[in-house]
């Protein structure tokens, strides 16, 4: 069960962005990009993640979310 899931497909389609787009524009490898917009990172780094945010001028929280029935979101 997925408990924290990446945001970062519906982030491109609402700014029209793809894959090259994204690592032109922040320098991050396509195999990260790739596996964020996919949703099958194992792990982020910060610095990823201030790239992604600073990008899309969004928090950490519209970047990923909380899911999953374990009580911890609706």
């Amino acid at each position: 069960m997925e408990l924290i899931r990446c945001k970062l497909s519906t982030l491109m389609g609402r700014d029209r962005k793809k894959i090259q787009d994204v690592c032109n524009e922040t320098g991050l490898a396509r195999n990260t990009v790739a596996n964020l917009y996919r949703d099958v990172a194992t792990r982020v780094d910060y610095n990823t993640m201030d790239k992604l945010c600073r990008m899309f001028g969004c928090g950490v929280g519209d970047l990923f979310e909380i899911s999953g029935d374990d009580g911890l979101a609706p």
